[in-house]
């Protein structure tokens, strides 16, 4: 079966950063869109950054780009949300999630994704 297991989320100070894994089983996480996304309290579900199968063609949200970077670890079926400058309203459950296309859709919208993780929580102090 399909799982997708997130990891090394934690508390930190604003300015500081973290990795986040999204390792995958039961497929090749190098054939297919992987997408983060993150949700606060309050809020709905919003796209982080995602990365093509294939290629791996690269997707931010506007407004973290520059200071959250996806990437691929084929040979470990991983794929990594390294998060610089974080900053309290970075707050919130983070997800990893698999769309069945090797393509992403740049709009990172939730509705395109099939599987899902069971989040780790990212929580960023002032």
């Amino acid at each position: 079966q399909v799982q997708l297991v997130e990891s090394g989320g934690g508390s930190v100070q604003a300015g500081g950063s973290l990795r986040l894994s999204c390792a995958g089983f039961g497929y090749t996480v190098s054939s297919y869109c992987t997408g983060w996304f993150r949700q606060a309290p309050g809020k709905e579900r919003e796209g982080v950054a995602g990365v093509d199968g294939g290629a791996g063609t690269t997707y931010y949200a506007d407004s973290l780009k520059g200071r959250f970077t996806i990437s691929r670890d084929n040979a470990k079926n991983t794929v990594y949300l390294q998060m610089n400058s974080l900053k309290p309203d970075d707050t919130a459950m983070y997800f990893c999630a698999m769309r069945v296309n090797w393509r992403c859709f740049p709009s990172l919208s939730a509705v395109d994704y099939n599987y899902w993780g069971q989040g780790t929580q990212v929580t960023v102090s002032s």
